[in-house]
């Protein structure tokens, strides 16, 4: 069997067992990661910048005894740092170089991974579809006319199409785990002070971004989490430490545990019907593994909710820009999509009184929230409204303009005015997806299943929600989902080697 063939039928953990046995060598699987990257390029569109000359380099000396020795991986273009290499955040702003490696990089150099590029993200991950004006569209590899969503879009498809087992993500907005539900894999957002982001940063969108993977199994979601969880000094949070080993709770039965469904849009936005069959096909595994589950409604997370953290996230935008703008020493609006842009405007808009007040209703509604389902081992819930869109779906068509326009003439009126322009800016860019910014904001842990595949041959997962800090129970309950449904066997079709 070809060592390419091999990369794409183990996961992580079984590429680095056969390199401990010396069944292969580091050098092969870069060597066979970097073809594959090749041979995929052009029809995935998933790499930002190649790191070949330094993975050859890494294979050639990376000890074989380390826990993840030699296993290709990729690092988001966004997020986190590595000494040397350019980040571009998706954008047409140059790029910013580090002189140093972010934490996270420096716990999966020393974990054995081996980086051989940084995937793509749309631009500063503001968008759930993986399209950029400076590195143009990341296509699905089940179908390429299709999208892997985003904006850890890259680096699902490079998962999906079997260059990596494994690869960096972001989830600030369901960054992690819709890209899984678009690609068929497993995507952990975890627990807020879970893994640090320091120290290019303390906290990323007043701590509603977390990093972890996205990944084709459980086991190997649960061991990159042990590998590289825990606080740094200069991290702001920290996550209750677990009671033993990530990957010791994925190998184990979950026993009987108390399960919740919630069904509804807090936008009242249209669900497809193949969204609610890939939740009854969930809540249908989970039975079969011997829970309960019970239907919920969550009536407090609203529009009004969901209002309050598209603010806080423009707020964030525009803080960002003015923050590339100092860095690149002039104005960058010029370098940036429109649509990032408006963002940046209607956060420039908002008076730091109005942002206070909206983190306070947000985290008044997340503690609510955590104390009504507490009772439940895990909430079960949609990712995406719809199957995985078509290639620029999601594109302005002239949205954007007119409330580009709207706000020059708005920019010395009275601020309630722009609510209207914040509604229809919230309906057009979550019109895919509306749940994943609820754990964002509450800090919960959160995990995307590979549930379900459509008739038209399209991954659909959904997300089971746990309680803060227990990333556990959902793994242990993840793990036994994937062996009753037989989801890790399958592979995006259009990508066999």
């Amino acid at each position: 069997m070809s060592v390419e063939r091999v990369l794409w039928e183990q996961d992580a953990t079984g590429l680095a067992d056969l390199v401990r046995k010396g069944e292969i060598s580091p050098v092969e699987l870069i060597e066979a990661a970097i073809a594959r990257a090749e041979a995929t390029r052009p029809e995935i569109n998933a790499i930002a910048e190649p790191l070949y000359d330094a993975a050859r380099a890494r294979a050639q000396t990376v000890d074989r005894e380390l826990p993840l020795a030699g296993v290709p991986f990729a690092i988001k273009d966004l997020g986190i740092v590595m000494k040397g290499v350019p980040v571009h955040g998706g954008s047409r702003i140059p790029a910013f170089t580090a002189d140093f490696n972010s934490v996270m990089a420096e716990r999966y150099l020393a974990a054995g991974l081996i980086p051989i590029a940084t995937s793509t993200t749309p631009e500063h991950g503001l968008r759930l579809m993986t399209e950029s004006a400076a590195f143009g569209v990341t296509r699905n590899p089940w179908n390429t006319g299709h999208t892997t969503g985003g904006s850890s879009g890259g680096a699902a498809a490079l998962v999906a199409a079997g260059v990596v087992p494994v690869a960096h993500a972001s989830d600030g907005g369901g960054s992690i785990r819709v890209p899984s539900a678009c690609t068929g894999l497993v995507g952990l957002k975890t627990s807020r002070g879970r893994v640090p982001l320091t120290p290019l940063v303390t906290e990323s969108w007043y701590g509603m971004v977390a990093d972890h993977a996205v990944t084709r199994s459980v086991r190997d979601c649960a061991l990159l989490l042990d590998l590289t969880h825990g606080p740094d000094p200069l991290s702001p949070y920290a996550a209750p430490p677990p009671k033993g080993s990530f990957a010791a709770a994925a190998a184990r039965d979950p026993g009987k545990l108390r399960l919740a469904v919630y069904r509804k849009s807090p936008l009242g936005l249209p669900i497809s019907d193949e969204t609610l069959k890939a939740l009854d096909t969930a809540v249908a595994l989970a039975r079969e593994g011997g829970h309960s589950v019970e239907e919920i409604d969550l009536p407090y997370v609203g529009r009004d909710f969901i209002a309050d953290f598209a603010r806080t996230v423009a707020s964030a935008v525009a803080g960002a820009l003015r923050g590339e703008a100092e860095r690149v020493g002039r104005a960058v609006s010029g370098d940036v999509e429109r649509a990032t842009r408006v963002l940046g405007r209607l956060g420039e808009m908002l008076t730091a009184g109005e942002i206070y007040a909206g983190l306070q209703r947000l985290h008044s509604t997340a503690r609510r929230l955590i104390s009504e389902t507490a009772q439940y081992d895990a909430v079960l819930m949609p990712i995406i409204a719809h199957p995985p869109l078509a290639c620029g779906a999601m594109n302005p068509k002239g949205t954007d303009e007119l409330i580009e326009n709207a706000l020059d003439k708005l920019h010395l009126t009275p601020l309630l005015k722009i609510k209207p322009l914040f509604g229809q800016l919230m309906d057009k860019s979550l019109w895919f997806t509306h749940w994943p910014a609820i754990q964002n904001v509450s800090g919960q842990p959160s995990i995307a299943l590979p549930v379900h595949v459509t008739d038209a041959g399209l991954p659909l997962g959904i997300q089971a929600a746990g309680r803060p800090g227990d990333e556990e129970t959902l793994l242990s309950l993840a793990a036994q989902m994937e062996k009753i449904s037989g989801w890790l066997k399958r592979r995006a079709p259009l990508m066999v080697p």
